[in-house]
């Protein structure tokens, strides 16, 4: 649990809900639709796994909305869960965060669940950066981003409109969308996002460079 003086700050995590044939489709295309949905609850088994070595309150929001019972069936009753509200991914990211900050904290990022070696230190750098700059980004290799963030006082809506959503354009766009909001966000390292088997290979390979980085998906795959 975080004690009081870390209520400030908080991470944002968005999952869908454990349904085989709905979570990571395009891996399923070629390993199957169980192994996708193995993978998938193995990534965030180590997501949750690395934000909970940090300080920081967690909220995870799922989709779909009605999938509330199923999600806590998974995930067990440790966690404040909230329902994803929108239409596109854009109009999610910005609910999250407009509730989260009316909720009274001060800063926060939203990451997906497509990033199990993820390090702790990018999201602990990611947090500090929040302390000098209005906004923080993570770019994906893929051309999204794995990681945004925002200040109370700086967080900017129009960030997340009109973006082409899941094209290699989104970064672009999104940094696009700053330049106009008269912000600069800080720029993290970038990082893989694993939705294709290449991904996959690719993911493996880091980790045995990087030993101890997601020990649960890197086990399921030596089974």
């Amino acid at each position: 649990m975080a004690d009081a003086s870390t209520q400030t700050a908080a991470i944002i995590l968005f999952v869908k809900a454990p349904v085989s044939g709905q979570v990571k489709t395009r891996l399923a295309a070629t390993l199957g639709d169980d192994t996708a949905l193995d993978l998938y609850q193995c990534f965030v088994t180590d997501m949750l796994a690395m934000v909970e070595s940090l300080s920081h309150p967690l909220r995870i929001y799922y989709h779909p909305p009605d999938a509330g019972p199923a999600v806590q069936r998974w995930l067990g009753d440790r966690y404040a869960l909230f329902p994803q509200q929108g239409q596109t991914l854009g109009d999610k990211m910005q609910h999250a965060f407009s509730q989260t900050f009316d909720d009274g904290i001060e800063k926060a990022v939203l990451m997906g669940s497509d990033f199990p070696d993820l390090p702790a230190t990018i999201v602990t750098e990611a947090m500090a950066a929040l302390d000098t700059a209005p906004a923080v980004i993570g770019p994906a290799t893929d051309g999204g981003y794995y990681l945004i963030g925002f200040t109370a006082a700086g967080f900017s809506p129009g960030v997340f409109s009109d973006i082409p959503w899941s094209t290699d354009a989104v970064l672009a766009s999104t940094c696009k969308r700053f330049q106009a909001s008269g912000i600069r966000p800080y720029i993290l390292p970038p990082w893989l996002d694993i939705d294709t088997e290449n991904d996959l290979k690719q993911f493996i390979a880091n980790c045995r460079q990087t030993p101890g980085l997601a020990p649960h998906t890197m086990q399921y795959l030596k089974e």
